[in-house]
């Protein structure tokens, strides 16, 4: 009887540590993902920029394959599309002419498209309003405006006139691509980039009209969560004039 207490009271504990790691998991994705977008326009101005882009997308790749919270079935996918992405990015980096760069952005494409769709299915299941789903909101977003840039990455890489630029002698680098992904993906649209092939404009439209699509439909579930949790007093109850 001593011992099924024991192992009764050991798995609450696990269990506790458990849920504390994940929370803390959800924030420390949405900070990397904020330091990889803050510091990746400044890397390229640094000796060893390609070095420090590839720290910052391991951590990338790495906190969001911990934030995963899912089916035994789909963490081996993610874990099956992040390692070889990563495997893949350090390749290239060490050695170009064995592993092309589009390969690692592929990867990194599918993970990040995973860890969005498992982000928007936590929030739309979620019961009600906690910080928690306040995190997965945020960093679904960024997840987005990431995705996009590795997808413009991808389409410069293959198609090297597939965007004109303002400036002469640019190309579709890191910096760049995140910049237009999130330019996109708030529909600001400066216009010192412009997409000229038929795939970089597909994909300029479907970033815009993700972001436009995904703020509506988040704002609409923030609030009927929060509504039916608080419901909306009568304006004959709040109003004295009534």
């Amino acid at each position: 009887m001593q011992i099924s207490s024991d192992h009764a009271q050991l798995w609450q504990t696990l269990t506790a540590a458990f849920e504390r790691v994940s929370l803390s998991s959800h924030v420390v994705f949405l900070i990397v993902l904020a330091v990889f977008i803050i510091a990746t326009p400044f890397i390229g101005t640094l000796p060893r920029a390609e070095l420090i882009n590839s720290g910052l997308l391991t951590l990338v790749l790495t906190s969001g394959l911990l934030v995963i919270q899912a089916r035994r079935g789909t963490l081996i996918l993610a874990t099956l599309l992040a390692v070889p992405g990563l495997v893949a990015r350090w390749i290239n980096y060490f050695q170009p002419e064995l592993m092309p760069a589009f390969v690692h952005l592929v990867f990194g494409m599918l993970f990040l498209a995973l860890v969005a769709v498992l982000f928007l299915r936590f929030i739309l299941r979620a019961p009600r309003v906690t910080a928690q789903v306040l995190e997965a909101g945020i960093s679904t977003y960024l997840v987005f405006g990431l995705l996009w840039t590795l997808a413009y990455m991808l389409v410069g890489r293959l198609t090297p006139d597939a965007f004109t630029f303002s400036a002469p002698g640019q190309s579709m680098n890191a910096a760049n691509a995140l910049y237009y992904s999130f330019v996109t993906l708030t529909t600001m649209g400066y216009g010192d980039i412009l997409p000229l092939s038929r795939a970089a404009r597909m994909l300029a439209v479907s970033e815009a009209t993700t972001g436009v699509l995904y703020m509506s439909v988040l704002i609409a579930r923030l609030v009927g969560m929060y509504s039916t949790v608080t419901p909306i007093e009568d304006k004959s109850d709040t109003d004295p004039s009534s």
